[in-house]
Protein backbone atom coordinates (compact mmCIF):
# COMPACT_ATOMS: atom_id res chain seq x y z
CA UNK A 1 0.00 0.00 0.00
CA UNK A 2 1.44 3.48 -0.81
CA UNK A 3 2.17 5.90 2.33
CA UNK A 4 -1.41 7.65 3.02
CA UNK A 5 -0.11 10.18 5.67
CA UNK A 6 -0.63 13.25 3.39
CA UNK A 7 -3.95 12.26 2.36
CA UNK A 8 -7.21 13.22 3.83
CA UNK A 9 -9.46 10.71 5.65
CA UNK A 10 -11.69 9.90 3.46
CA UNK A 11 -9.29 9.34 0.79
CA UNK A 12 -7.00 7.25 3.13
CA UNK A 13 -10.57 5.34 3.33
CA UNK A 14 -10.95 4.54 -0.19
CA UNK A 15 -7.08 3.74 -0.91
CA UNK A 16 -6.97 1.08 2.12
CA UNK A 17 -10.48 -0.34 0.62
CA UNK A 18 -9.27 -0.71 -3.10
CA UNK A 19 -5.70 -2.04 -1.76
CA UNK A 20 -7.61 -4.42 0.64
CA UNK A 21 -9.72 -5.65 -2.55
CA UNK A 22 -6.52 -6.40 -4.47
CA UNK A 23 -5.05 -8.36 -1.98
CA UNK A 24 -5.20 -12.25 -2.57
CA UNK A 25 -7.40 -13.61 0.11
CA UNK A 26 -5.97 -15.30 2.65
CA UNK A 27 -6.08 -19.37 3.26
CA UNK A 28 -8.82 -20.82 5.13
CA UNK A 29 -7.98 -21.58 8.98
CA UNK A 30 -6.19 -25.17 9.49
CA UNK A 31 -7.80 -25.55 13.06
CA UNK A 32 -10.50 -22.99 15.16
CA UNK A 33 -9.09 -20.17 16.39
CA UNK A 34 -7.34 -20.75 19.87
CA UNK A 35 -7.89 -24.14 20.00
CA UNK A 36 -3.68 -24.81 19.67
CA UNK A 37 -3.38 -22.66 22.71
CA UNK A 38 -1.97 -23.89 25.40
CA UNK A 39 -4.63 -24.70 28.41
CA UNK A 40 -4.65 -23.64 31.92
CA UNK A 41 -5.85 -25.26 34.29
CA UNK A 42 -8.22 -22.70 36.53
CA UNK A 43 -6.62 -21.84 39.71
CA UNK A 44 -8.78 -22.31 43.23
CA UNK A 45 -11.81 -20.26 43.08
CA UNK A 46 -13.96 -18.38 45.71
CA UNK A 47 -13.43 -18.73 49.72
CA UNK A 48 -14.34 -22.62 49.81
CA UNK A 49 -10.65 -23.35 48.79
CA UNK A 50 -9.08 -20.82 51.01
Amino acid sequence: MANTSKLSAEERKKAKRASRKKAAPKAKRTHARGSAKKKVKKMARGQSKR
